[in-house]
């Protein structure tokens, strides 16, 4: 299978696995750095992994609601602001919305393909991106403090879907 057929998964894709597999990998990154993977940021990884769609702050409160109560914006953020820190998920700064990391625990900008029609998000890793934005900064006296590209555009099951309507 190539990068193509599997930045985007099929629409029915089934994303147990992809949830298991963030889960299983963050027990592991969590247990080898003595953090606590605590219920609550167990729960907001595996609502963030629940699609390849980025999920907003707000939209993991309601699906954290249990009948009449739902936990406190700050909690979900303090969760949020963890599972950041070490490397588990990404915020996808245009959406203001948040996405689980393919690989988690390594240092790496963040490079995003957006879906105008699905909404899923791709993480991709070019290191010819990186080393570009590195020498163009470097040669405009730039010193880069982040690196984060967001890509819009439609995965080639919405430009299927374009073409054929």
């Amino acid at each position: 299978m190539n990068q193509a057929t599997t930045l985007f998964p099929r629409p029915e894709h089934d994303h147990t696995s992809c949830v298991e597999t963030a889960l299983l990998r963050a027990e592991q990154l969590c247990r080898k750095r003595g953090a606590r993977l605590t219920v609550l940021r167990r729960r907001v990884l595996e609502l963030v992994w629940e699609s390849h769609a980025p999920v907003g702050a707000y939209a993991l409160l309601d699906r954290m609601a249990d009948g009449e109560s739902r936990p406190a914006p700050i909690t979900v953020y303090r969760a949020l602001d963890f599972l950041q820190a070490h490397g588990l998920i990404h915020r996808v700064e245009s959406l203001n919305a948040f996405v689980g990391c393919e690989h988690p625990g390594s240092g790496h900008g963040s490079q995003f393909m957006i879906c105008q029609g699905c909404h899923a998000v791709a993480e991709i890793h070019d290191a010819r991106l990186d080393r570009a934005i590195e020498r163009t900064a470097d040669e405009g006296g730039f010193a880069l403090t982040e690196r984060r590209l967001e890509l819009e555009g439609w995965c080639r099951h919405c430009a299927a879907e374009r073409s054929d309507g």
